[in-house]
């Protein structure tokens, strides 16, 4: 009976929860709602990308999820999204701060303008630092909820990206440190997630080739080998952490790379003869 029980609650992982995620049109975003609303959470999706958006929406089920139109840069939408999700199914328990961008791949510093820096910065920081702010405003009367953003491998190593897409990753990791320090006396869980790259509409046109080109490339410079990243393991990664499951977890940045950051290839260690 205590098996059952248990295999039971595994299964509705997320029932009765409510969940928001900026960015949620496509991509990480996407499948994360899908796989949240899998396991019995109503979703609320917040892009730009309208259409994109409300066929998410609508895949998901009128019943289980809504999307509203939302530029994370502009505080108004933030605050609606939030009043949103409140209003339409009574409370907010998980806010994934996931809307990012990257800039154009400019390898000198003295050819990047400063207006792409701060159109970088404008999403990816300032971005999650009103999501934190909006979640916060409502769940902080709850004393409960789970806050998570998406980072990067840029928030440990350098030259894995552009400098305004690395420098905004430092700066989410710092943001969650602090609000997790803050908003702890709440039982508000604050957390980041940095994965490895994996085929996203962002990364494909960053890199410039289609999904099936960047696993191959990534896969080759990846530290573990025989497994490709999807966007599955990551939605995984906020599942966990969005569920009662990681509910002592807080201030952590979980990597989600294959030991990619960890690794250095330049020495050669450990390297078996047969090994490719």
């Amino acid at each position: 009976m205590a098996t059952t029980s248990l295999i039971s609650a595994v299964t509705r992982r997320l029932q009765g929860k409510v969940a928001l995620i900026t960015g949620g049109a496509s991509g990480i975003g996407a499948c994360t709602a899908g796989v949240l609303a899998h396991h019995g959470a109503k979703v609320v999706i917040a892009d730009v990308q309208d259409e994109l958006g409300h066929s998410v929406a609508e895949s998901l089920g009128q019943s289980n999820s809504t999307f509203v139109h939302c530029d994370v840069t502009n505080e108004a939408h933030i605050k609606t999204a939030v009043d949103k999700a409140v209003s339409t199914y009574g409370k907010l328990d998980i806010m994934f701060n996931n809307a990012g961008i990257s800039d154009e791949n400019k390898s000198r510093i003295i050819d990047n303008e400063k207006a792409d820096f701060e159109r970088v910065l404008s999403i990816n920081v300032t971005g999650v630092f009103l999501g934190i702010k909006h979640a916060a405003r409502v769940m902080i009367p709850a004393r409960s909820g789970s806050i998570i953003s998406t980072a990067s491998v840029s928030s440990r190593v350098g030259a894995a990206a552009t400098h305004a897409y690395c420098c905004s990753k430092h700066a989410v990791l710092g943001l969650t440190k602090n609000a997790a320090v803050e908003l702890g006396q709440f039982g508000i869980r604050v957390n980041c997630v940095s994965p490895y790259a994996l085929a996203t509409p962002l990364a494909t046109k960053f890199v410039g080739v289609n999904d099936e080109e960047l696993e191959k490339v990534m896969e080759s410079l990846g530290n573990l080998k025989g497994v490709t990243l999807k966007a599955e393991d990551v939605a995984n990664a906020i599942l966990y952490l969005g569920s009662e499951e990681g509910r002592y977890v807080s201030g952590h940045n979980l990597f989600i790379d294959g030991g990619f950051t960890i690794h250095n290839p330049s020495f050669h260690m450990f390297q078996y003869p047969d090994s490719n």
